[in-house]
């Protein structure tokens, strides 16, 4: 039986700009069913969690534009687990509204928190890993993360470094780094000490309550001026004159680096942050010259280690193209080397500048 107490967050706000120009302001990369399955992220994200919490207790947490996408992919979802935010504040304000919202409706809950945008494979050893993780912090004073066991040395992923066991596959947390440099993430790899940040999160409601007030007080006073509203119609009515004035900061910043009792969970479930092109491609079948094609019909010659993404009926002709991503969204066509693919949030912000919001 499902515990009526676990909660899980979805947080799907962003604006997935590193997929531009196949994610849009309008229709971000959690909303699309990009692995050509017929279920967006998002969906997936919430698909996953149903043998771990009630499906009344699942709440998404995205910005009120996306609103009327959530409830057409999501549409048993009841009002209440619909968080609407009227500004992106970062994850740390997004966290402790749900967490305030949650604990307001079920003082004992505890909550996973996880973004809407990663890909899990082994499903079944993500439900095992969660439900220990619940199983730690329910009967501890605990902050837990998941570290993903690394295959690569990745810097585009922050790392964990793992301290002394204290239950099965939980240990202390030693230190975090943001996404290192090639040589330092080389360092990481052959140690065996450090792991992927997942940015998947466990904890009681009261205990990131706590340690919100203890090491992020300027996010968590902006909810306790509206202790007595959640859950109640007034909250809604709170949030849009209190939330856009919230500190902009993610909660690694705001609490994980700083807070002595958080704890990581190391596991390997076949886990992604489907966050940039190059992550798509590694996770989606390749043809026998190594291309990538997304729902698109391609005529490649003398090409491999491509990734082509069209919308509509648009037929791809490419002759002599070498691990590149070639998307095409309509009105606008990207061509970039997958080795270059971090330009491509700047590419956005010149567009921005150019054109204003136009293609975005």
């Amino acid at each position: 039986m499902v515990n009526p107490h676990r909660y899980c967050v979805i947080m799907c706000g962003g604006i997935g700009s590193r997929f531009w120009p196949y994610s849009r302001s309008s229709r971000p990369m959690q909303f699309i069913d990009f692995l050509g399955i017929g279920r967006s992220l998002l969906q997936m994200s919430y698909d996953r969690v149903l043998d771990i919490v009630p499906p009344e207790n699942v709440v998404i947490l995205t910005n009120e534009q996306y609103a009327s996408l959530v409830r057409e992919q999501l549409p048993g979802l009841a009002d209440h687990q619909i968080l609407l935010e009227p500004a992106r504040r970062n994850t740390a304000p997004c966290i402790a509204w749900a967490a305030y919202h949650i604990a307001a409706r079920d003082p004992e809950a505890s909550i996973i928190v996880a973004p809407s945008d990663h890909l899990i494979t082994r499903e079944g050893v993500f439900v095992d890993a969660v439900l220990a993780g619940f199983e730690f912090v329910e009967g501890n004073d605990a902050l837990l993360t998941l570290g993903i066991k690394p295959t690569r040395p990745e810097t585009g992923y922050g790392y964990i470094q793992v301290g002394a066991a204290v239950s099965g596959d939980i240990h202390k947390v030693k230190t975090f780094t943001e996404k290192p440099r090639l040589e330092l993430a080389r360092v990481f790899l052959e140690s065996g000490e450090f792991f992927w940040n997942s940015g998947i999160f466990l904890w009681k409601a009261d205990t990131i309550i706590k340690a919100l007030k203890e090491n992020a007080p300027d996010v968590a006073n902006t909810f306790e001026r509206g202790a007595g509203l959640f859950g109640t119609p007034a909250e809604a009515d709170f949030i849009r004159e209190n939330f856009p004035g919230c500190m902009s900061i993610s909660i690694d910043f705001a609490v994980m680096e700083k807070a002595r009792n958080v704890y990581v969970e190391c596991v390997s479930f076949g886990w992604s942050d489907l966050g940039a092109w190059s992550a798509l491609y590694d996770n989606s079948p390749k043809n026998r010259d190594g291309n990538v094609t997304q729902n698109c019909s391609v005529l490649a010659y003398n090409s491999t280690g491509n990734i082509f993404a069209v919308n509509g009926e648009k037929l791809l002709v490419v002759d002599g193209l070498k691990d590149y991503i070639v998307a095409d969204a309509g009105d606008v066509l990207l061509i970039c080397p997958k080795a270059e693919e971090q330009r491509i949030k700047q590419m956005v912000n010149d567009v921005k500048l150019a054109h204003g919001d136009k293609y975005l």
